[in-house]
C-alpha cells in the first residue's frame, strides 16, 4: 500500500544517521580537535541520504505505476517525470559532492566514512538479523 514503509528500512535509516554520527565523534577524537574531518563525514552522510532518498523515490515511483491492479486509476507521476525526477536528483547530488570537494575542500576520508554509515547500517542490521533468528 502506498505510504507504508518497512520496518526493516526504517530502522536501518537510523542505525545509518547513529553510525554517521558516531563516525564524526571518532573523525573529532582521531583528528584532535580539527572540525574539517567531522564537516567531512557529515558532509559524506549527507550525500548518501541524498542518494538514497533519489533511489527510493524512484523505485516506490515505477513500483506504483507497475504494481497497480489492473482498473485502478493511473497514478498521477508519469514514468517519464519519475524518471526526469531522478535525473533532476542525481544532477543535485553531482553538484553537491562537486560543492563539498572542491569549494568547501571537505576532508576526503571524512566524506569517504560519511558515505559508508548506510553500508555500516546495513552490517549491523545484518547482525541484529542473524543473531535473532539463533
Amino acid at each position: 500500500m502506498p505510504g507504508e514503509v518497512d520496518p526493516l528500512l526504517r530502522r536501518l535509516e537510523r542505525t545509518a544517521w547513529l553510525a554517521c554520527l558516531a563516525m564524526a565523534v571518532v573523525a573529532y577524537i582521531v583528528s584532535r580537535g580539527q572540525w574539517s574531518p567531522v564537516f567531512g563525514v557529515l558532509g559524506g552522510g549527507l550525500l548518501i541520504a541524498v542518494s538514497y532518498r533519489t533511489i527510493g523515490s524512484g523505485v516506490s515511483g515505477l513500483v506504483e505505476r507497475v504494481a497497480r491492479p489492473a482498473g485502478a486509476p493511473e497514478p498521477s507521476p508519469g514514468v517519464g517525470k519519475t524518471a526526469v525526477l531522478v535525473v533532476f536528483r542525481y544532477a543535485l547530488l553531482t553538484l553537491l559532492a562537486y560543492v563539498m570537494i572542491a569549494r568547501l575542500r571537505l576532508h576526503p576520508l571524512g566524506l569517504l566514512a560519511g558515505a559508508s554509515s548506510v553500508v555500516a547500517a546495513a552490517a549491523v542490521e545484518a547482525f541484529r538479523l542473524f543473531t535473532k533468528k539463533s
